[in-house]
């Protein structure tokens, strides 16, 4: 099985908020951060073929790769791009479930990429 590309989406204003929001993560708690990027390296493995626990559909095309530490229920929401591009658009540490809102932003961000990918996708300097 080819590894799946993993990318990140990049805003308006040239900032990937999934990178922003694991950086913040990093600083503020290691093993949280540690668990979430082995989550994406597991990601770029499997893929479509990811499955629960490790990940899951949760509406529209957007899926979410759950990393718990400690009690805290940590969250990256993604969507798939053609048949081996998985696109970081959304982190977010909850407890319970996911707010309607935040997947509203993913479902945006989603549409978004799909109108124009090349704008979309961060690379780095």
């Amino acid at each position: 099985m080819p590894l799946t590309r993993v990318i990140f989406f990049k805003d308006e204003a040239g900032r990937a908020p999934v990178l922003t929001w694991l950086q913040q993560l990093r600083e503020e708690n290691v093993k949280a951060w540690a668990n979430c990027r082995a989550k994406i390296i597991l990601l770029s493995q499997f893929g479509h073929e990811l499955r629960r626990p490790a990940a899951d559909f949760l509406r529209d095309g957007i899926y979410e790769l759950p990393a718990k530490q400690g009690r805290v229920q940590y969250r990256i929401l993604y969507f798939f791009h053609g048949r081996n591009v998985a696109v970081l658009s959304h982190g977010l540490a909850k407890e319970d479930s996911i707010p309607a809102v935040e997947i509203e932003s993913a479902i945006k961000r989603k549409r978004q990429f799909e109108l124009n990918p090349e704008e979309h996708t961060y690379v780095e300097d």
